[in-house]
């Protein structure tokens, strides 16, 4: 898929947030993403379709119940493609490429320590679900 076409998929807020859920919970259903995010099952089964024509977002059937799972490879290759055309200082670093650039001005900075600590709490909380009680 073109860069052009997968950020006009990403173009929907209810798409991000539906990624942002099933990065943050791990695998779910139409309906537990729908009752989530307050919208329809049909809206939200519309949503699923074209992220996984996307190649963003994966199911695989069990029994009646359809488990959406978020494609690991395919969100990283869309954060690569997004760094190299981002002007907020990032140089790719939040996709796992390169440093911050040492030239990036304090704004820039700030709002991307913002972005980390903020990515930083959606993995603690992650953990935090998995871990064993």
């Amino acid at each position: 898929m073109h860069s052009a076409e997968l950020f006009k998929v990403l173009g929907v807020d209810t798409r991000v947030k539906i990624i942002e859920l099933l990065k943050t919970q791990g695998p779910l259903g139409a309906m537990e993403i729908a009752k989530q995010l307050g919208v329809t099952p049909a809206a939200v089964s519309q949503h699923l379709r074209l992220l996984r024509q996307s190649g963003l977002v994966r199911s695989e059937r069990k029994g009646y119940w359809i488990p959406y799972s978020i494609n690991e490879e395919a969100l990283k290759k869309c954060g690569q493609q997004l760094a190299q055309v981002c002007t907020c200082g990032c140089k790719g670093a939040i996709a796992g490429q390169e440093p911050v650039r040492a030239n990036a001005d304090l704004e820039s900075l700030q709002k991307y320590q913002r972005e980390l600590q903020r990515e930083l709490a959606l993995v603690e909380a992650r953990i935090k679900d998995l871990e064993p009680k």
